[in-house]
């Protein structure tokens, strides 16, 4: 115990040093917007009728594309862990492209699958009537597309953690593929759910490229809280750094509850 308190009291100054420099260039942004917050007006900006309109757009959205994410991603993690299909590795690589690809490519993606011209939007809108581009529901199927990787990562490595021998045990007992999931698989990753869906959400309530692309920015109708943040620097900045203070505020709150899970309850 004495060895290893020594040896994690050794603080080379060669590495202290630019730790400390880049905490400083995290923090001090995110400090400089809580100092120059509005804190006198603030409850005022906080319940204008534009900043409540872009928050319960941004929560109703953030949360129906986390519905999609559950009812779609959790499917998919298990395909990834436990099903044996080829090419798994490469559609792996493919779930998660999202994450790395630039929002805005994405928007153009959906745009020209799902726009009134795209791959299969144009038959949605020849045979049903339905556009999705420029519409609610087009930020929720935008929203969706860039958050559902975070929840389908984490999903599949509860997957990959959990024993099998329990299915194994439930299988021998008779239990059907679909009773062993419902009943076995789904409750011993249910953490994994858990913070996959947080995460899931969290990202969803913070997209920005793809939404306004895809969706546009239609206030009351597609102008989320990262939208109109974009929208009222030049209007109205006040209202702009409450509506981030407030997606900061998620921001922080999420990965404090999500803590314990990332490093192992460590202090």
């Amino acid at each position: 115990m004495t060895k290893t308190r020594t040896a994690r009291g050794r603080r080379p100054v060669v590495l202290v040093l630019p730790a400390l420099i880049g905490l400083a260039f995290l923090l001090v942004p995110l400090a400089g917007l809580l100092a120059k917050a509005p804190w006198a007006t603030l409850p005022s900006q906080l319940f204008s009728p534009e900043v409540g309109q872009a928050l319960q757009l941004s929560l109703v959205c953030a949360s129906l594309a986390t519905v999609i994410c559950l009812l779609f991603g959790v499917p998919l993690a298990w395909l990834l862990a436990r099903g044996d299909v080829p090419g798994r590795g490469f559609l792996r690589a493919l779930v998660t492209v999202p994450l790395v690809l630039p929002p805005v490519v994405g928007g153009v993606a959906l745009l020209l699958v799902l726009g009134r011209r795209g791959l299969v939007g144009q038959y949605l809108d020849q045979w049903f009537g339905v556009s999705l581009p420029f519409t609610t529901t087009g930020v929720v199927l935008a929203e969706a597309f860039v958050a559902m990787p975070f929840l389908v990562i984490s999903v599949e490595g509860a997957l990959r953690a959990a024993d099998p021998r329990f299915e194994e045990a439930a299988a021998t007992l008779g239990a059907s593929r679909w009773l062993t999931f419902r009943r076995v698989t789904l409750p011993s990753v249910m953490p994994g759910v858990v913070a996959g869906t947080v995460l899931c959400w969290a990202r969803a309530l913070g997209e920005f490229g793809a939404t306004i692309t895809f969706a546009g920015n239609f206030p009351g109708k597609t102008t989320t809280m990262p939208l109109a943040v974009y929208l009222a620097l030049e209007t109205d900045p006040d209202a702009a750094i409450v509506l981030s203070i407030v997606l900061l505020l998620v921001s922080v709150g999420v990965l404090a509850g999500l803590r314990d899970r990332w490093i192992g309850g460590a202090t």
